[in-house]
């Protein structure tokens, strides 16, 4: 009988509620910050999920007349016609060549800008220069393209500049070798600024005794940012990398479009812009959607990666 009692005078654990029951009383603890979700989870849902039942228009040989449903189903045609097309590689080397460029040249170039802003001690002129390169920005597409147009066509500001000083004409908006150099050094100069403030504002949270211990330390300038603030904006930078990366193939369309000429297409022509011209200037629907969803699971396939590859490397990603 003793281990009998003694079996039943030990004291009975606790029981534990489960997962769903600690889900929903932390949601009944801070109903008002998940109230205040609620305008961006339902925006996300009506605009983003629900439009998803139209992916199905790249499976089927979509007619107006004939609405979604009732479009004969085609399965993978679409898709197979588009590796089969004589522009399938250029567009695929021209859509991923310029988004690496670019992600190679603008992502790095704000860290430098903020890094530098950051250690300027005159609070003035730190400003202006703030003001300054924030400014392009808020310039609009169309306007960018025509102040490029200004500079760089055959009657330009610079072509007058080369003929005066008795040089030969460079046809910058023609020739297909110039159509990279000035897509990516529009979007430097319009875009750099813009993108360093977050850095900024990382670099400001910066616990100031940190640097008054490196400099008592001996550190200079270059090893106090190298240091100090380069491991303060890691994480961020590491995510907004992700990012970008995720988004490579979704270069911008109208910058493209407008800059694109017929002579210089072999180099311009991208998946947006050839997206746009079979989908709404041809009417072939479902082909386009086609070219689209295929972007869409590159894009989709390379954010998994290098959100993969980066929390190995850094700890840090976005799930």
């Amino acid at each position: 009988m003793k281990p009998v009692l003694q079996k039943l005078s030990k004291p009975i654990p606790p029981v534990e509620p489960n997962k769903n029951d600690r889900r929903w009383s932390q949601i009944k603890q801070n109903w008002e910050l998940y109230l205040f979700l609620l305008p961006t989870f339902i925006y996300f849902v009506l605009f983003h999920y629900v439009p998803m039942y139209g992916v199905q228009i790249a499976f089927r040989d979509y007619t107006p007349g004939f609405g979604l449903t009732s479009s004969p189903w085609v399965g993978f045609e679409h898709f197979i016609r588009f590796f089969e097309s004589y522009q399938f590689w250029n567009l695929i080397y021209n859509t991923f060549s310029l988004s690496a460029l670019q992600l190679l040249i603008t992502f790095p170039l704000p860290i430098i800008v903020a890094l530098m802003l950051n250690q300027l001690v005159f609070k003035r002129y730190k400003k202006f220069v703030q003001t300054v390169i924030y400014a392009p920005h808020f310039i609009s597409v169309v306007v960018l393209v025509g102040m490029v147009y200004v500079f760089f066509s055959g009657n330009g500001l610079i072509n007058n500049f080369l003929s005066l000083i008795g040089m030969d004409e460079i046809r910058f908006l023609t020739e297909p070798s110039w159509f990279k150099p000035l897509y990516l050094g529009s979007s430097v100069w319009q875009e750099t600024g813009w993108a360093a403030i977050i850095y900024l504002a990382a670099l400001a949270a910066v616990n100031p005794e940190l640097h008054e211990a490196a400099i008592v330390d001996g550190a200079n300038k270059l090893q106090r940012v190298i240091h100090v603030d380069i491991p303060a904006i890691l994480p961020i930078a590491m995510i907004l990398l992700v990012l970008s990366v995720g988004n490579i193939m979704n270069i911008g369309f109208e910058k493209a479009y407008l800059l694109q000429t017929p002579l210089n297409q072999t180099s311009s022509e991208i998946i947006p812009t050839y997206v746009y011209k079979v989908g709404l200037q041809q009417a072939q629907y479902s082909f386009a959607a086609a070219i689209g969803l295929f972007n869409a699971v590159i894009n989709l396939f390379l954010l998994w990666y290098v959100n993969r590859v980066a929390k190995r490397l850094s700890g840090n990603g976005l799930w």
